[in-house]
C-alpha cells in the first residue's frame, strides 16, 4: 500500500506531503488544487513508464506546469505585511520533485531541464537529473537502494556499491530502463506496481460517447480509461469471482434492475432490464447517471485489479442517493485495491467514512492559501516527514 505521497514545484503543489490509506478522499474547492494533484500523480506513474518528456509535453511543458509563485514566501508575506513578490534572480534550479511511499519501498524524481551551455533546440524539454529509491520510511543517504545522478545508475548494499549504467539517457527513468530480478529487483516491483495504477476521469456520457457503442466479443478485465469496451468489461466481471458484488452494486443503486451482456456477431451489446419497460435498453439509450455508474462499477470490480486506483469526480451525473451505494462499493473494492478518490462533492464525505470507518477511510480537504495548495487542518506534527536530499 502506498502510505505518503509527496510532490514539491507542480502547479499550486509548491509543497504538499499526503497521507494515504486503503481509501483516501480529496476534497476542495474549484481552484483549490485536486486537478493539480491527480495529474502530478499521472506524471508519476507515466514518468515510470515512458520518461519525462512527452507525459509533460501532454501538460504544456515542464514551464507552464511549474510553481509559479515566489521560491520562498516570507513570514511579512504571510501576515500580509508586504505583497507576494519573487526575487529578481534565481536562487535555485528549475525543479520539480514527485515522491511516494509504499509499504516495502520509496521512490523520488528530480526533474528539471539541461544546463544552460547545452546546445540543443530543445533546451525546455525537461530531464531527469535525479532518482533514488530507498528503504521506508524516510530517504536519507543510509536508506538507498538504487540512485541516479545524471547518467549514472548505482545500487547500494550497506558499503558496497554498484555501477549499472553511466550514461543514460537523461529523457528516461532509470524505472523503466532497469528491470532485471536478479540485479534489480527493487526497480522492477516499483516499475510494475506504478505502471499498474490506473486512472478514471475522462468518462463521456454525450450520445457519441465510446461507452453507448458495442465492442468487440474479447475478455476484457481491464476497462478501457474512456470506457469504449463497456459491454465486454462487464461480461468479463459476470464471468469472474466479482460477479455477486456487480449485481448487489446495480440492484441497490437502481432496485429491480438486471443487467446483460449478449453477443451479436462477434459484438457485444449491453441490455438493462429495468422495472416497467417492456424491452430491455442498450447502452446508447442509458440516462447519463446510469451509464456513469456502470462505468464505475465496470472499473472498480476490476477482475485484475491495480495497486492504486484513482478515480476523478465520480459523483458527475450521479443522484445523491446513489452515493452511499457508490461508497460502500469503494470500501468493499478496498479490501484488494488501494482507491483514491478526487471529488467536489461533499455529499461522498459521511457515507465513506460510514462504509469504511477511521482505519479505511482519510479525508483530506485541500485548501488555497497564498497560492498554494495545503490540507486543511494539516500542521507541524500532522504532516508525514519527508525529505528530498539534494542534487
Amino acid at each position: 500500500m502506498i502510505t505518503t505521497l509527496a510532490v514539491q514545484g507542480y502547479r499550486s503543489l509548491h509543497q504538499l506531503v499526503m497521507p494515504l490509506a486503503p481509501v483516501t478522499l480529496v476534497t476542495g474547492e474549484n481552484g483549490s488544487g485536486k486537478t493539480s494533484l491527480y495529474r502530478s500523480l499521472r506524471l508519476l506513474a507515466a514518468t515510470s513508464r515512458e520518461g519525462v518528456v512527452e507525459p509533460l509535453a501532454r501538460d504544456g511543458g515542464l514551464e507552464r506546469i511549474l510553481w509559479a509563485g515566489p521560491e520562498v514566501i516570507s513570514g511579512a508575506m504571510r501576515r500580509g505585511e508586504v505583497p507576494i513578490q519573487g526575487a529578481h534572480k534565481r536562487h535555485k534550479p528549475v525543479s520539480l520533485l514527485l515522491g511516494v511511499v509504499q509499504d516495502d519501498l520509496g521512490y523520488l524524481v528530480d526533474i528539471g531541464l539541461p544546463p544552460p551551455s547545452t546546445k540543443t533546440l530543445f533546451s525546455h524539454d525537461p530531464v531527469i537529473k535525479r532518482e533514488e529509491v530507498f528503504a521506508p520510511p524516510l530517504f536519507r543517504p543510509a536508506s538507498r537502494l538504487v540512485s541516479r545522478k545524471g547518467g549514472r545508475v548505482i545500487t547500494h548494499a550497506g558499503a558496497h556499491t554498484r555501477m549499472l549504467e553511466e550514461y543514460l539517457p537523461a529523457r528516461t527513468s532509470m524505472l523503466a530502463e532497469f528491470a532485471d530480478p536478479e540485479q534489480t529487483p527493487e526497480l522492477l516491483n516499483l516499475r510494475r506496481a506504478m505502471a499498474g495504477w490506473r486512472f478514471y476521469d475522462a468518462f463521456r456520457t454525450d450520445v457519441q460517447a465510446p461507452a453507448r457503442q458495442r465492442c468487440l466479443t474479447t475478455w476484457t478485465p481491464v476497462l478501457a480509461e474512456d470506457g469504449r469496451d463497456l459491454a465486454a468489461a462487464l461480461g468479463s466481471i459476470r464471468e469472474s469471482a466479482w460477479a455477486g458484488p456487480l449485481d448487489q452494486a446495480i440492484t441497490s443503486a437502481f432496485p429491480g434492475t438486471e443487467l446483460a451482456v449478449d453477443d451479436a456477431d462477434g459484438q457485444l451489446i449491453l441490455r438493462v432490464h429495468q422495472p416497467g419497460m417492456l424491452r430491455p435498453l442498450t447502452a446508447d439509450e442509458l440516462s447519463d447517471g446510469t451509464l456513469r455508474f456502470l462505468l464505475l462499477a465496470a472499473a472498480l470490480l476490476s477482475p485484475q485489479p491495480p495497486g492504486l486506483l484513482v478515480v476523478n469526480e465520480p459523483e458527475t451525473s450521479l443522484h445523491p442517493d446513489v452515493l452511499p451505494v457508490l461508497a460502500d462499493l469503494i470500501v468493499h473494492v478496498s479490501k484488494r485495491t488501494q482507491v483514491l478518490v478526487v471529488s467536489h462533492s461533499r455529499e461522498l464525505i459521511a457515507p465513506l467514512k460510514d462504509a469504511g470507518g477511521e482505519d479505511t477511510v482519510i479525508h483530506h480537504h485541500l485548501v488555497k492559501n497564498l497560492g498554494q495548495t495545503r490540507i486543511e487542518g494539516q500542521g507541524l506534527f500532522s504532516t508525514p516527514r519527508w525529505e528530498w536530499g539534494s542534487r
